[in-house]
């Protein structure tokens, strides 16, 4: 039998959060929460097929969380001793006698905790050792520069794998946790022709190693994806339809997920405040949380605080179904918790059912972005503008790679322009949607 990563038990996380409470309780709490985490892992990295970084890890921690009433305090500690765990949560009580009280401080409603916790077989840990670990790097980094004699350089290969496990509980009566674990390879490299370089790079990541891709199938993505950048022009401004490539449109529904959540709509720092059952996309687009996927990467029974996930459109026919809230931005605003606290878990955007050429050439003349560089997205405006780099498109056909642009916008206006959602889905985070085409947005240039 596989020896465990860990060094605690499950039982011996939930009696950790379990004396946790009765010490809070003990010092006069009227209520608390624990979360009790371990973890460990293995990176390794590699460079001209040589070692680089080898590199273990081991973590754990307990945070607690107590209640006087409803002012709050917080304190941590790495140290799993009886006598540290007292002092933690003495520094949270005095913590919260010196603070404001908030009425919408506390813990989740008794009503909204998960009580049966199905298994999404989150744990896949992976027995690679290090030998292993350092000749699947190679291979990576191998299948990129063996991709074309102009990739001369490379950033290196890297592997990592890394598995947890936790409890969270609180005075409610909670305690329940899970372990998990994620995989990963990546590889970078960098081509040059006509003394101009180039980088980018590939990567693949899931919760067990049979679902990863190969080390030759993601060096040799990363060396074409590299090649294809040499040579690339500069562009005249102009305004003109944009495709954002699938890994790319992941983060246009991170800034739309980011607008609906509890702490932007609270504080009124937001471009979609109020919109629940507005129009914000097109009649076609559809939105869903599914937090029960098996192996999905963002997938869990319950959020942060203990309360169940629930599967949801979020969106439905473009029209704004609900928010992303937590116990505490719920109660801020009048609303109920929608199992969100930590994030959003794994939202789908279905596929208008065009792949990625056919969005190519839907779109005819544009600009394929597949690098964004910035921090751009203004969330009280919704005014966008990022540093982006990738293809012109002419008649339907990737004609050369452009850099040294800008795409600029607003959200609201692309949100709605959206025109066709590919079938070339990314899976390897939080939002699995594929390329995303918006009608039109101002390209800055020469």
């Amino acid at each position: 039998m596989s020896a465990s990563p860990f060094s605690f038990t499950r039982a011996e996380l939930q009696d950790l959060a379990a004396q946790c409470l009765d010490m809070a309780k003990a010092g006069g709490g009227t209520a608390a929460e624990v979360e009790v985490s371990e973890g460990s892992g293995l990176s390794v990295s590699v460079r001209h097929a040589e070692v680089e970084t080898i590199e273990h890890n081991r973590d754990k921690g307990v945070g607690v969380t107590v209640y006087l009433g409803q002012r709050r305090g917080h304190a941590s500690t790495s140290d799993f001793s009886r006598d540290a765990l007292a002092r933690t949560v003495e520094k949270a009580l005095a913590i919260a006698r010196y603070t404001a009280e908030d009425d919408c401080a506390g813990l989740a409603e008794p009503a909204l905790l998960a009580r049966a916790a199905p298994d999404l077989d989150l744990y896949r840990p992976w027995e690679v050792s290090v030998e292993q670990a350092v000749e699947l790097a190679r291979a990576c980094e191998a299948a990129a520069l063996g991709v074309d004699a102009r990739i001369s350089n490379s950033e290196g290969g890297s592997l990592s794998t890394q598995s947890s496990h936790f409890i969270y509980a609180n005075s409610h009566g909670f305690s329940d946790g899970y372990p998990s674990s994620r995989q990963s390879l990546s590889c970078a490299v960098i081509a040059e022709a006509n003394g101009a370089m180039q980088r980018d790079y590939w990567y693949t990541s899931a919760r067990g190693a049979d679902d990863l891709e190969t080390p030759d199938a993601v060096g040799r993505r990363a060396g074409e994806r590299t090649l294809r950048r040499l040579n690339a022009r500069r562009l005249s401004t102009r305004q003109c339809p944009v495709l954002f490539e699938a890994p790319i449109a992941t983060g246009l529904i991170a800034s739309y997920v980011s607008a609906v959540s509890g702490g932007h709509l609270y504080r009124k720092s937001s471009f979609l405040l109020d919109s629940l059952g507005s129009q914000v996309f097109p009649s076609f687009f559809q939105l869903q949380e599914r937090p029960f996927l098996p192996r999905g990467l963002a997938s869990s029974p319950f959020d942060n605080e203990g309360v169940a996930a629930r599967d949801r459109d979020v969106v439905q026919d473009g029209v704004v179904q609900g928010y992303f809230l937590s116990t505490y931005s719920a109660r801020k605003l009048g609303m109920q918790s929608t199992g969100n606290a930590g994030g959003n878990h794994n939202l789908i955007v279905p596929s208008t059912g065009e792949d990625f050429d056919a969005l190519v050439k839907k779109m005819g003349r544009g600009l394929l972005v597949t690098e964004l560089l910035g921090q751009g997205a203004n969330m009280v405006t919704g005014d966008y503008s990022r540093g982006a780099a990738g293809f012109w498109v002419e008649d339907g056909e990737i004609a050369y790679p452009v850099e040294e642009i800008t795409i600029a916008g607003n959200l609201k206006d692309m949100l709605r322009g959206i025109v066709a959602v590919g079938s070339d889905v990314e899976t390897r985070g939080s939002r699995r949607v594929g390329s995303i085409l918006i009608d039109r947005m101002t390209l800055a240039g020469e």
